[in-house]
């Protein structure tokens, strides 16, 4: 089981709870916009290799700030923050969809933090002809629908459903300060500063983030590759937990 680290930043400003385990090299886990935060299986399987930190993004749970923060790059600024009152000069970091986009610009802002670099069906381009979901627009039911591979699946994975149920609007409208009305915020004026290796993974039936986009990252960041989990959609880490944690190990070490 993890143990938890509360921290206060900037004078109290921000409340930040970290879940932690592991031993090995420092793998920092960036949750998504909905549907998985906090600790699940797949971290329990990279901690096996790694010391996981996954910590709750400002505005979600009891992790406090938010209104401090005006935009993507102060965001990314707190989490670069974050990484140094955890003792953690270099990590990997691994971030999904919100993360993910988080996990790039830290990697563009500050490349010496970065170790290796994944990211998971990230957010932060954007095609008219194929638009991310709109997260605001989905009532619940249509959002439990498209997060699986499945139509109707992620109400049955591992805590969705209750945390659907009790934080859908509460994290739907953190996210949002950072993802709408687009989610493209100038990443391609700033990916040739990323040098970490980076892995872009993405869920072969993702119906939120459209799996084409990993072309867009692939050409816009150097040191990149690309892989697909099988039978997976936007939540590929819940619904394929051993595969996506193999995935990631593999690249990782």
């Amino acid at each position: 089981m993890p143990e938890t680290i509360n921290l206060e930043l900037r004078g109290g400003d921000f409340h930040a709870e970290v879940a932690t385990a592991g031993k090995g090299a420092p793998l920092l886990y960036l949750h998504g916009a909905v549907g998985q935060k906090g600790w699940a299986p797949f971290l329990d399987l990279l901690s096996q290799r790694f010391t996981v930190y996954a910590p709750l993004t400002p505005g979600y749970g009891s992790a406090t700030g938010l209104e401090h923060l005006a935009d993507l790059t102060d965001l990314t600024l707190y989490h670069l923050e974050l990484l140094n009152e955890l003792g953690v000069t270099r990590a990997h970091v691994v971030g999904h969809f919100l993360g993910g986009m988080i996990a790039s610009e830290m990697a563009a802002f500050s490349p010496s933090s970065i170790d290796r670099l994944v990211l998971v069906s990230p957010a932060g381009v954007w095609r008219d002809e194929e638009p991310v979901a709109d997260l605001l627009a989905l009532n619940a039911n249509e959002l439990s629908e498209r997060l699986a591979a499945t139509p109707g699946v992620a109400a049955s994975l591992d805590g969705v459903a209750a945390e659907l149920d009790r934080d859908r609007m509460q994290d739907i409208a953190a996210a949002g300060k950072f993802l709408w009305p687009l989610p493209d915020k100038g990443l391609n004026r700033r990916a040739y500063r990323i040098k970490a290796s980076t892995l872009i993974l993405w869920g072969e039936q993702d119906r939120i983030n459209p799996p084409s986009y990993v072309d867009d990252f692939r050409k816009m960041i150097t040191r990149s590759q690309t892989g697909t989990v099988a039978n997976a959609g936007h939540l590929l880490m819940l619904e394929q937990p051993e595969a996506f944690a193999n995935a990631v190990a593999a690249f990782l070490s």
